[in-house]
C-alpha cells in the first residue's frame, strides 16, 4: 500500500509514459550522455581540486564529496517535488543500504582508481562492458528476465570491444587497478541495477536513489578522510566542476530509476553500451586525446560495442507476437477456471 503518490505518479500515468518506446529512447540517452561527460571532467577534477591520483585514499574522499551533495540534490528534489521529507519506510532501510554499497561506493572505489591509471578513451570503452553484466544479472542472478541466443551475441560483440580496446595503438597491457577496476566498476553496477529494478517496487526512486547516493557518499568520504586523503579547489572553477558533477549523478540515476521500475531492465541496460561513444567524444574533445579516438583498434572497439546495442534491440517476430500469446495464455487459464467458480458460486 502506497501512503504517498508523488508529483510524477499525480501529474500523469507514470508507467504508461516510462513505459513508451520514445520516453525509454530519450531517457536513456540523455543518462548515456551526462555518463559520457563525466569521463573527462572527473579528471579534470582531480587537476582542479588538487588531487593526488596515486593516493587512493584522496580519490576516494573526491568521490565521496560528489556522491553526497549529489544524495542531496535528490533527496532536495524530492521534498520540494513531493512536499514530504524523503525518509526511507523502516523496513527499507537495509535495501537503501544494499544499493548505496553496490550503486556507490564499490562502483565509484573502482572507478574512482581506474579512471586515474587510463586514458578517458579506453576507460570510457572498458565502462561500456558493464551494460552486458547488466543483461546477464538480470537473466541468470535476479532472474527478471529470459537469456536468449540474440542477447548471447549482443554480450559477444561488447567483450569483442574489450579485446579490441587492447589492440596495437593503446597497449596491450592489463592492470589490476586500471582496466580491473573499470571492468570491476561495471559488474557493481550490474549488480545494483538490479537491485534498483526488484527495491523500486517496494520504495519510492527518488529516496532509493537519493538516500543510496548520500549513504554511498559519505561511506566513501570518510573512508578517504580517515586513510589521509586530502583534497583542496584550486580555484573558483573548482566548485563549478564538483557542482556539474553531482548534478549528472542526481539527474542521470534518478532518471534511470524510473526507467528501470517501469520497463525491463535489459531494454534500459543496452542503451548504456553508448556511454563508450560519448565518453570517447567527450574526451576527445576535452582531453585532447583525439588520436587516440581515431586510431583504428578504438573504431572496432566502439563499433562492436555499439553493434551490441543494435543486435539486442533488433526487432523480433517472437517478441513482436509475445503480447498476442499473453492474451491467449490468460484467456486459457481464464476459460479453465470459469466452470469451477461456476460450482462454487451453484453450492453457494
Amino acid at each position: 500500500m502506497r501512503a504517498h503518490k508523488n508529483i510524477i505518479d499525480t501529474m500523469f500515468d507514470a508507467e504508461k509514459f516510462f513505459g513508451k518506446p520514445c520516453v525509454l529512447v530519450a531517457g536513456a540517452l540523455i543518462c548515456c550522455m551526462l555518463w559520457g561527460s563525466a569521463f573527462p571532467c572527473v579528471k579534470l577534477g582531480y587537476a582542479l581540486f588538487g588531487v593526488d591520483t596515486s593516493s587512493y585514499a584522496s580519490l576516494m574522499l573526491f568521490a565521496g564529496v560528489r556522491f553526497t551533495l549529489a544524495g542531496v540534490l535528490v533527496l532536495l528534489f524530492g521534498t520540494l517535488t513531493q512536499r514530504r521529507p524523503m525518509l526511507p519506510k523502516a523496513e527499507n532501510v537495509w535495501r537503501v543500504g544494499v544499493v548505496a554499497l553496490f550503486q556507490t561506493a564499490i562502483q565509484y572505489t573502482c572507478f574512482y582508481i581506474g579512471l586515474a591509471h587510463l586514458s578517458g578513451v579506453k576507460s570510457s570503452v572498458l565502462n561500456g562492458l558493464g551494460v552486458f553484466f547488466t543483461i546477464i544479472a538480470a537473466c541468470f542472478l535476479f532472474r527478471t528476465e529470459k537469456f536468449d541466443l540474440v542477447k548471447l551475441a549482443g554480450c559477444a560483440l561488447g567483450f569483442g570491444g574489450v579485446l579490441a580496446m587492447n589492440f596495437e595503438g593503446l597497449d596491450f597491457n592489463f592492470t589490476l587497478q586500471g582496466e580491473g577496476l573499470i571492468i570491476m566498476s561495471g559488474l557493481s553496477a550490474a549488480m545494483a541495477a538490479g537491485f534498483i529494478k526488484i527495491f523500486s517496487r517496494r520504495e519510492d526512486t527518488t529516496v532509493l536513489c537519493g538516500w543510496q547516493f548520500f549513504c554511498g557518499g559519505l561511506l566513501l568520504a570518510a573512508t578517504g578522510a580517515a586513510a589521509g586523503g586530502k583534497i583542496a579547489p584550486q580555484e573558483p572553477a573548482s566548485y563549478a566542476m564538483l557542482a556539474y558533477l553531482a548534478f549528472l549523478s542526481a539527474c542521470a540515476f534518478t532518471l534511470q530509476g524510473y526507467l528501470l521500475k517501469y520497463n525491463p531492465v535489459s531494454k534500459v541496460a543496452v542503451f548504456k553500451s553508448t556511454n563508450p561513444l560519448f565518453g570517447a567524444v567527450f574526451s576527445a574533445a576535452v582531453l585532447g586525446e583525439t588520436a587516440q579516438l581515431l586510431h583504428y583498434s578504438t573504431l572496432i572497439a566502439l563499433a562492436l560495442v555499439c553493434g551490441g546495442i543494435l543486435v539486442i534491440n533488433l526487432p523480433r517476430a517472437g517478441r513482436a507476437r509475445e503480447p498476442e500469446r499473453r492474451i491467449r495464455r490468460e484467456a486459457r487459464k481464464f476459460r479453465t477456471a470459469l466452470p469451477r467458480r461456476k460450482k462454487i458460486y451453484a453450492r453457494r
